[in-house]
C-alpha cells in the first residue's frame, strides 16, 4: 500500500482530521470512491481477527472487573494456582477493544497476572464506536490516565496471587502512557512502550523503572522524539533498551490491522518484551 495512504490514516486515527475529511482525501489518493472504500476495509481494524488466545482457553481465567474503586478493566490470570508478577496493559487511543483484550490474554498465557485497564472508566467505559472512543480519550486531561494507571499498579501489587512486582506495557497512546507512568510512579518495576510518545527530557531523572522501547522505522511522527529521549536516558544513567524495526509502520503489533501489521516485527518485539518482563518482574 502507498505509504502516503498509511500516513494519512495515521493522521486520522490520532485526531488530525474528522472521518469525512479523511475519506475525501483517501478518495483522492485512491483514485475513486470504490477504491477508497476497498482500502478502508484494509486500513481499519478487523476485530473478528482479535482472538489469538480464545476467551475460553483453559490455561487462563478472564473477567471484566473492578480491581479498585474506579479502576475497571479486563483481568486475566493463569488458571494454575500460584504467585505471579502482574502487568498493566494500556490500550491505544481506541480504548479497551477486543485486540487489547487479546493482548491481555496473551500476557496471562506467558505467566503474568494481566490487567487491561479501561482508561475511559470515569466516562462510562470504552464505547463500541472507535471514533467516539478516540474523541473521548482526546478529551482526557493529561493527569487523568496517569492517575488511573498509578491506582491500577498499586491495586495489582496487592492483588491475591501477585508477587508484588508490577510492570506496564502499552501501545501507541498507551505506549506514551507507559513513559508518563514511569515518570510519575517510582514503584513501577518495568515498562514496555510500543511506538509511544516519549517523556520530556526534563522528566527523565524521575524514571526508576527499566524501560524497553519499540519503534517502527516508518513512523516519522513518533520517531521525531527519539533522539532527545534516548540522550536524556543515557545522560541520566537509566536502564533501557531501544529497538527500531526498519520498514515497519506505526501499530505494527496490531494483528487486526491488515495494512500496518508486520508479523516479523511483532513476533520479535513480543519475544523481547516477554524476556524483558520476566527478567525484571520475576
Amino acid at each position: 500500500m502507498d505509504q502516503k495512504i498509511i500516513t494519512l490514516f495515521d493522521r486520522f486515527t490520532h485526531g488530525g482530521m474528522n472521518r469525512r475529511d479523511f475519506f475525501e482525501r483517501l478518495v483522492g489518493l485512491a483514485g475513486g470512491t470504490a477504491a477508497a472504500t476497498a482500502l478502508l476495509a484494509v486500513l481499519e481494524n478487523n476485530y473478528a481477527r482479535a482472538a489469538l488466545v480464545p476467551e475460553d482457553d483453559p490455561s487462563i481465567r478472564a473477567e471484566m472487573t473492578e480491581i479498585a474503586p474506579g479502576i475497571k478493566g479486563y483481568l486475566v490470570r493463569p488458571a494454575a494456582e500460584g504467585t505471579y508478577p502482574a502487568i498493566l496493559v494500556i490500550h491505544e487511543n481506541r480504548g479497551l477493544n477486543p485486540h487489547i483484550k487479546d493482548v491481555t490474554r496473551r500476557m496471562a498465557k506467558e505467566g503474568f497476572i494481566a490487567f487491561g485497564g479501561d482508561c475511559l472508566t470515569a466516562k462510562g467505559g470504552t464505547p463500541d464506536d472507535a471514533d467516539k472512543a478516540r474523541d473521548m480519550i482526546g478529551e482526557l486531561k493529561a493527569e487523568e490516565p496517569v492517575s488511573f494507571s498509578q491506582a491500577a499498579v498499586a491495586a495489582l501489587a496487592r492483588l491475591p496471587g501477585s508477587n508484588g512486582k508490577v510492570g506496564a506495557i502499552g501501545f501507541c497512546w498507551g505506549g506514551g502512557q507507559v513513559n508518563a507512568l514511569a515518570v510519575a510512579d517510582a514503584s513501577l518495576a518495568a515498562g514496555v512502550a510500543y511506538y509511544g510518545r516519549q517523556a520530556a527530557a526534563a522528566d527523565v531523572p524521575k524514571i526508576k523503572a527499566p524501560l524497553m522501547l519499540h519503534y517502527a522505522g516508518l513512523d516519522e511522527r513518533i520517531n521525531a522524539g527519539i533522539a532527545a529521549y534516548e540522550a536524556a536516558l543515557k545522560d541520566n544513567g537509566k536502564v533501557f533498551e531501544l529497538h527500531m524495526y526498519d520498514g515497519a509502520n506505526h501499530a505494527f503489533n496490531n494483528d487486526t490491522n491488515e495494512a500496518r501489521y508486520d508479523k516479523a516485527a511483532a513476533d520479535l518485539a513480543w519475544s523481547r518484551t516477554v524476556a524483558f518482563l520476566r527478567k525484571n518482574l520475576g
